[in-house]
């Protein structure tokens, strides 16, 4: 990296690194005009980026599937994902980090006198601030989970494993749920009336010291949720991939959710159910994984959390 340190944050568009209020995505684009597109994010821990690699191969798996080829290769996005890290880095405040994106569209289908100078996919890598003060709550009192009527797109329609730009499905449970409590999580059921995922989440439950989920066919397999795997099978638990259930959930000793913001963070009410015995946040299975999550990262996310709680501020999916 070279040159003065910018003062706002910058994005990486089309081979050029720019203010990001300077990026500037044409009307026609598909992506705007369709939802025809896919996009991969990871987070920081302490100013370091968390598996970047993982990210970059599953959002190539889901530009193979969408058959968009985005100009470059795995190794450059993740050179460039490096680069906009680190030329934003000093712009994080004290106890902040960020979510670090990269969002391809098909781009835009040339149309006759449209004066544009790129046609194609365009390609933007961003940076934002992790919203730590908006969910910092959920650390205190855990997830409320509230289920919406809006069932998750089946597989046999679209593929729930590539991440798209098409989150609509997911964004209309999502109000839903917020009209009703702005402080619930939406977990959408599948169309087979069992669990399935939220709106960038994973949602596990825990039962008899065993820890279940649903099946990675109707889920986008996320990074976080993998790594919440290896931790619970490294601690000698045992995890399964089933078709679950409301009444799973309502009787499970823990449920908790994992994605790449949280991480992992407890569930304690499921449409009003509580989970688990009475007063119980964080249950032991729950706390160990993320003890050894902490530990993996070589940080302490929720220590991170809980320093941006506020007792008045309602906790926020958004």
């Amino acid at each position: 990296m070279s040159g003065k340190l910018s003062n706002v944050r910058l994005a990486w568009f089309n081979g050029e690194f720019m203010p990001e209020h300077e990026v500037r995505i044409p009307f026609r684009d598909s992506s705007w005009l369709y939802g025809d597109g896919a996009f991969d994010m990871t987070r920081s821990f302490n100013g370091k980026l968390f598996k970047v690699k993982e990210h970059v191969d599953r959002l190539y798996k889901s530009l193979k599937y969408l058959r968009i080829d985005p100009g470059i290769g795995p190794k450059e996005m993740m050179d460039l994902s490096f680069e906009l890290f680190e030329r934003n880095k000093h712009l994080l405040g004290e106890g902040e980090d960020f979510w670090l994106g990269q969002r391809i569209s098909r781009g835009v289908r040339e149309v006759a006198g449209d004066n544009l100078d790129h046609h194609g996919p365009n390609v933007v890598l961003e940076c934002m601030p992790l919203p730590l003060k908006q969910r910092a709550r959920s650390f205190v009192e855990g997830i409320k989970v509230l289920v919406p009527s809006t069932r998750r797109t089946p597989p046999e329609s679209l593929t729930p494993r590539a991440k798209t730009h098409n989150y609509l499905n997911l964004i209309v449970a999502s109000h839903e749920v917020t009209a009703i409590d702005p402080s619930a999580w939406a977990i959408l059921l599948d169309t087979n009336g069992n669990l399935c995922e939220g709106l960038g989440s994973n949602i596990f439950i825990v039962k008899d010291g065993e820890i279940m989920t649903p099946r990675a066919k109707f889920v986008l397999p996320g990074v976080s949720r993998q790594t919440a795997i290896d931790m619970a099978e490294g601690l000698g638990i045992t995890v399964t991939e089933a078709d679950l259930d409301l009444y799973d959930a309502y009787n499970a000793d823990e449920v908790f959710i994992t994605s790449t913001s949280l991480c992992i963070c407890p569930a304690t009410l499921i449409n009003g159910v509580s989970i688990g015995p009475a007063g119980q946040v964080w249950g032991p299975i729950t706390k160990s994984i993320a003890d050894a999550y902490v530990k993996f990262v070589e940080f302490d996310f929720v220590a991170q959390y809980l320093k941006f709680y506020d007792a008045n501020r309602t906790a926020s999916a958004f």
